[in-house]
Parts: C-alpha cells; structure tokens; sequence
C-alpha cells in the first residue's frame, strides 16, 4: 500500500503568475484530480504535456443528451456544451442505381485473379451517389456532422492570484469539481449533467458574502444568436441542411439564480454583482428526433420551456441529490481494486510514474472506472449512441464527422455495456440500428438489387446507409452483420424475449441480404462475400498491383456465420414458423467458406495468401471470430486459435487508440494477462499528439482521453471491455473466472461484471488465487464455472446468490 504523501506543485496560471501551493491527499479513489486548472496545465513542461490544447485537460460530465467540458480556470470559467442530436446535414438520397448491373463482371473478374481491372472497375461503379460524407468532413454536405453547440463563458474580471487550487472528477457521483483561495475568500464550484432534469447544473460558492461577481455569456463558432431576456441568457440558431438551406434548429437557455447580490442585462451578456452563492441551469434542446424523419414539425421549444420550468423550480440540493442517486446506482454497480493500492498522486504525475514502473495499480481501476463513466455519462436511455467523440466536441468541422463508423468503432463503443453492468447504455445503439432498417433495405435493393437489409461502413443520424466514396474502406457491406452482433449480445446477457422479438426483424433482413449477396466460388463451391474489403488493408494482388477488394475476405465470412447462426437462434427460441427461410439459412451457413490457416501458421486475413502492404497494419478485422465473436476459442478450436496467436506476433504491438483495445481483449481470449497488460501500459502512456496516425499512435491526454489521435472514445471504452475479458470470459459455455490475470495484479477486487445468461459475478483474489466469488442469477438456470482449469457446475433460480470460497482444490495451471 502507497503511504499518504504530500504533493508539491508549482501552478503556472497564465494570468496569475506563479503561485505554490502544497496539498496533503489520501485516498482518491475513482477520482481525476490535479492541482492545476486547464490552461495552467498548458504551460507544465515537467509533465510534457506543452503543445496540448487546454480542451484535453478538460474533465467531461454528461447525460447522454446534454455534454460539457469544465475547464476549472480561476479567472475566466469556460464550460463547452454539447447537445448529443446537434447535427448539420439532412436526409439525402445516396444510394447507386447504376452500381448493380457491374458486381457480376467484377466477381468473375476476381474469380479470374484479374486485380487490376477489377479494381479499376469498383473504383469507378461501387460507390455512393452524391458527395456522400465528403471524404470524412461533412459538415456542408448532406451527410452532415455533429457539432459543438458552443461554450458558456464566465468571466470574473481578476488577475490577481490564488493559492490552494484544486479540481476533480467524481467518477461515482459525476460532479465535477474546481475550489481555491483568492483575495482572502475561498471559492467553490460544481458541475454535474442531471439524467432526471435533463439540465446542466453549474453552482458557484464563496466563504464570504457578496464575494461573486461575473459576467455571463453564451456564445458558439457560426450560426447562433443570444439574447440576454428575462433574466436568463437564451441562443438560438439553425445549422445548414447541406443542400443550401435551412436544417436542424436549436435552443439554449442558461438561467442564473442567486442568493444576495444583483442581477442585470449588459448587452447580450448577464452581469451578477456581489452574489453569495448563483446556481446555472442549462437547458438545450433541438428539433431532432430519432424515429421521426420530418422534424421539422416537433415542436421543440415547447418541449425545452416544459423542461426548463420544471428543473428551476427546485433548489440545487434537490438537484443534486436527484443527479448523485441516479448516476451513482449505475457507477457502483462494478468497481476495480487492484493491490491495495490508493491514488495519492494528481493524475497527470500517476500517469507519468506508471511510464516507469508499469505498475502504477490505482491508475488501472481509475482507467477502468473512467470508461464505464464515460459510456453511461454519453448513452442513456432515450439518447442517441455515444458517436466517435461519445457526447464531447469542441468544433463545428468534428474529426471524421463525430459520425457512426461501424467497420469497428461504434462496436468498440459498445464492448464493455454488457459486461461491465451498463446493459441500458446499449438501448441506444440497438435503436439507431432499428430506425436504419427500412434506409438499409432501399439501399439494398438500389444500390445491389438484393432483398434485405444492408449497411456499409458509415452512417449519421439522417439514416445514411450507403457505400462510403471509395470502395478501399466504403464497400465494407460487412458493416450490418457486425452491428447485428450487438443485438444479439443485449439477449445474450439479459435472455428477454420480448426484446428478442424486436429485433428480430433486423437480424432476419440482414440475413436475406446476404443469402442474395453469396455467390459460390468457383474453384471450391463454398459460398464467399464479395467485391469486398477487409477494413481497411490491403494486399499485393497476384497480377502486381495494391488492392483491398476481393471474394471471400475472412472478416465477412466470419461476420456473416455468426449472423447466420444468432439468427437461427432467435428464430428458435422465439419458435419462428418460416421453414423456406429457416432451411435456405441453414444450408447456406454449412457451406460458407470458413477461416483458414496459413502456410506460415497465421490466420489468413483473404481467400488467399496475399501478402500484406503493411504488416503491422492498425486493423485486425480477419481476427473477428476470436473476439468479439467465439467462433474461435482456445478449448473448441485450437489450432485456430494459435493461429490468432500469430497473426498478433506478426501484426506488432504498435497501433492507434482503438487498436490497444482490440489487441487487450485478444490477448486476454489467448490467456495472457502480462501481454494484455503490457499493451495497456503502453494505451496509457501520456500523449500530446493530435495529428492522425495510422499506426505507431494511440496513448492516453491529460483528461484520460483516448489520443487516437485525434481523441476518440472507442479506445476509453474498448480498453474496459478488454480489461473486463482479463477478470471473467463466458463467450463459451462455462464462464471463466480470472482467466488472464497478469503477474502484476497480484491481490485484488472486481464487483458486479456480468457473465451471459444474466450471472452477476463479484470476485476477490490473494496471492494470484481466487478467494471468493459470488454469483448472483438474474435468471434461473443451471451454468458452469471454470478456474484454472477445474469446471463446477451449480443450479440457480431467479434472484438467487451463491457465495463460493473452496478454490484450494483447483491446479495451479490450466
């Protein structure tokens, strides 16, 4: 156990001069805290963190609707807002009529090993119509973007300076908080993002009376207004529908409420005089909803002025109170100890120790703990899915749109909402997915000509369903069967048919699109995918070439068993009558092309034995059926899985954000906790890098954001997933407890992950052997449990507990 220590840091405020400040701290566990605001941070070279923009410093609140950035800066607050349905573009028209009468030419052109022409021709003809996402900046087309809906600004006129600073993040109770002592009075502020009010909640306190005085403004990058009216401040604006006129409309209102002091309009800013303590409510809306293609007729002012009525009608304690009871019931429901370690050191400086000790056990829990905060804090119920920034972005034009990538991202997104105890999270993409079902069968039959249900590697909040503008990455037609996979994973865990019969209907249509889509290979009969990439690599063709398309790429052939198989699944325990169906399905999953071992031992990534272009490419799609899937697994298959084993050796540990995650959860499927963990240390590494990588990037921001670069989320929340495979694995028939424990976590604590068939698992280890696990049944059924080795089997009912502490019995090696 680390002793209590007191930390001394010297804060460069850059417009306070420097300041010393000696705070004593004991255990801060599942908190981010430093002792520097996020423009002083800019300036601490010790850290090496100069060339980092003060947004990455920021700590992030959320409840999946309403996002924002504190920065925590003494002398003039700014908090960067984020309404999650923001989006500009509109409902377009991109599916390819002309694409389909070239995919039989291009198949036997594949088929015939003639790369080079059959390249040339998908190039030209299998793409979308129109300018599509506008090659990943969107933001004036119709494919639109998701944007900053701007920043509130709090400007407190000083310059003097200040001492005792201090800001943190509360993972459990999601209040950000900044404190510190200036001019004699000690200054205290608050923010949290309520779910139950729906509102942003800003309260500002001093230790003196009469001690707050600030102005207030409300501002964004284009297309805003503000007005300051009726005591409150209010914006408004219009984004662009792409097309030349007018799309989404949106609205904020930011409302001051003061104890002593005065209140009164400047402009369009609000002054407050002397005030004791001012609670902000912040409320925004827009006029988009999921489910409703015209929104232009919701009427969402109407809606904002309900909501905003009922939030400033109660005191602030009640408002807290309801935020900390709603958000903390999902924060402890799984908590991390790793070694009895405490986190005694400002972030930023654990962060920087663990880059020489590797062991650092207290920033892995607070890691873990910060990825559940950040899926819950960006996806609850009603709200859109976490995008690839989750909730947070500080621009008009966001990386890549803000945008939904289903080649990998949106999935990664998702990994730990099951296991991790954040099922409700997941409703979000399920219900995107759902509202994509009619766009994806037009698409299907206009672009291919096909029956069902299809999606390609993008898509946005307008319904977008089409190919991408280049084929190398936008023809991945695998995009809907591995978003299926996250329908069927929600029952997987939670066994409600009712849920099952709804989605049903997309797993079966998806499925229809791909028995039209296989075509059978002449030189084996089995039945392939194709044109189509393996996202996003390429290969050296046989005729000398660089290309990414061909029949039967590993990945589809993988996506596309499974989908076959959960589909026959849900169809049996929903007792679907549909036998044409049921016995095409069948036959066509038996004779699918299925993976294939190299003559080098790998998994072969294509049909063939091509060799790569990039070796250590970022993507590692062909090893899908060993994780996420479990087509391929260490006790059923493997020979298979060994080759997975090599494929990673081969692939390298190099990589950007989100492929840490991926390589974590595969070597933690291999069993090798001390590789997965090697890979996380090196995840968590300080970054200040924001120019995009293909590999060689990755790394962690001073806020614990994900350094893609830029920031993407799916590395935060792919990196628990993984974590969470190393404690329990179930994707077989028994759940695996402590499966891929590395060396280095020697005693430890995990509470409340979730094995499938809906098993509540708490654990506790000593010494590197399990102690204690307990199980709690949401639902009744008999299940196995394997350690090292050794496979019980117990019985449960509903709602039933069992406490197991006889492990001594087990060997000590698998």
């Amino acid at each position: 156990m680390m002793k209590k220590i007191n930390v001394i840091i010297t804060i460069i405020g850059m417009l306070t001069g420097t300041v010393s400040v000696v705070r004593s701290q004991s255990n801060y566990t599942d908190k981010i805290w430093y002792n520097s605001p996020a423009n002083a941070a800019v300036q601490d070279t010790a850290a090496g963190w100069k060339s980092d923009p003060e947004w990455l410093k920021a700590l992030p609140v959320g409840n999946g609707f309403l996002g924002a950035m504190v920065f925590g800066d003494v002398n003039q607050e700014r908090i960067q807002l984020n309404e999650k349905s923001l989006w500009s573009g509109s409902v377009a028209d991109n599916d390819n009529p002309e694409a389909a009468k070239y995919i039989p030419e291009i198949r036997n052109l594949l088929f015939e090993g003639k790369y080079k022409e059959a390249t040339e021709l998908t190039n030209k003809t299998q793409v979308c119509k129109g300018k599509g996402s506008g090659h990943g900046n969107g933001a004036n087309v119709p494919f639109g973007c998701y944007q900053t809906l701007g920043d509130l600004m709090l400007d407190f006129d000083k310059k003097s300076a200040y001492k005792n600073y201090y800001r943190e993040l509360d993972l459990i109770t999601g209040v950000a908080l900044t404190s510190y002592e200036q001019d004699g009075v000690k200054y205290k502020r608050e923010v949290f993002t309520s779910y139950p009010d729906q509102a942003l909640v800003i309260r500002l306190t001093a230790s003196k009376p009469n001690s707050l005085s600030f102005s207030m403004a409300l501002n964004r990058p284009e297309r805003f207004k503000t007005q300051a009216k009726n005591n409150r401040l209010i914006m408004s604006g219009v984004l662009t529908n792409g097309k030349g006129g007018d799309g989404m409309r949106y609205k904020t209102y930011a409302i001051p409420q003061l104890t002593g002091g005065t209140l009164k309009a400047n402009g369009n800013t609000l002054k407050i005089t002397k005030a004791t303590s001012v609670t902000i409510i912040l409320t925004a809306a827009t006029n988009y909803r999921l489910h409703y293609p015209d929104y232009t007729n919701i009427n969402f002012e109407k809606e904002l002025d309900a909501t905003t009525q009922k939030v400033t009608a109660k005191k602030y304690e009640l408002l807290r109170q309801r935020h900390i009871s709603d958000f903390s019931s999902f924060m402890k429901r799984s908590i991390l100890h790793l070694n009895n370690s405490t986190n005694n050191l400002p972030t930023n400086e654990l962060m920087l120790n663990n880059v020489q000790s590797q062991k650092e056990a207290s920033l892995y829990g607070l890691y873990y703990q910060y990825g559940r905060y950040l899926l819950l804090s960006s996806s609850r119920e009603g709200s859109l899915p976490a995008n690839l920034q989750g909730i947070w972005a500080n621009k008009i034009q966001t990386p890549w749109n803000g945008d939904y990538h289903t080649d990998i991202n949106v999935q990664m997104n998702y990994w730990p909402a099951e296991v991790t105890n954040l099922s409700a999270s997941h409703n979000q993409l399920i219900d995107l997915v759902l509202s994509l079902l009619e766009p994806g069968k037009r698409t299907a039959k206009t672009q291919y000509q096909m029956n069902g249900w299809v999606l390609h590697p993008i898509t946005n909040v307008w319904g977008y369903t089409s190919p991408g503008e280049h084929p190398s990455w936008g023809m991945h037609v695998g995009g809907g069967g591995w978003i299926c996979q996250h329908l069927w994973e929600h029952y997987a865990f939670t066994k409600d048919d009712a849920y099952l019969a709804k989605v049903f209907p997309v797993l079966k249509e998806a499925s229809v699109f791909f028995l039209d889509w296989l075509v059978k290979d002449p030189k084996t009969g089995k039945l392939v995918s194709g044109p189509s990439s393996s996202p996003e690599n390429s290969f050296y063709s046989p005729d000398g070439i660089k290309a990414s398309i061909s029949m039967g790429p590993a990945h589809d052939q993988e996506v596309i068993y499974e989908l076959f198989t959960n589909t026959l699944k849900a169809a049996g325990i929903l007792k679907i009558n549909d036998p044409d169906f049921l016995n095409k399905l069948t036959k066509a999953r038996e004779n699918l092309a299925r993976p294939k071992i190299g003559s080098d031992g790998r998994l072969q990534e294509w049909a063939e034995e091509f060799r790569e272009v990039e070796v250590e490419h970022r993507h590692l799609s062909h090893l899908y059926a060993f994780y996420p899937g479990n087509e391929i697994t260490m006790s059923k298959t493997p020979e298979l899985a060994e080759a997975v084993r090599k494929s990673l050796l081969a692939r390298g540990d190099a990589g950007v954000g989100w492929t840490y995650a991926w390589k974590i959860a595969l070597w933690a499927r291999l069993m090798d906790g001390d590789k997965a963990l090697q890979l996380l240390n090196t995840q968590l590494r300080p970054s200040f890098e924001m120019d995009t990588k293909n590999n060689d990037g990755g790394g962690t921001y001073y806020n614990l954001f994900c350094a893609g670069p830029p920031f993407q989320i799916d590395g935060n929340l792919g990196v628990v997933g993984g974590m969470a495979e190393m404690f329990l694995q179930s994707h077989e028939d028994f759940i695996s407890l402590l499966p891929a424990l590395p060396t280095a976590w020697k005693d430890g604590s995990i509470t409340g992950l979730v094995a499938r068939g809906g098993l509540v698992v708490d654990l506790s280890w000593k010494n590197h052997k399990l102690v204690s696990a307990s199980i709690t049944a949401k639902n009744g059924g008999d299940f196995k449990l394997k350690y090292k080795g050794k496979i019980t089997t117990h019985q449960l009912k509903s709602n039933q507990k069992v406490m197991l502490t006889d492990f001594t019995n087990s060997p000590d090696k698998d």
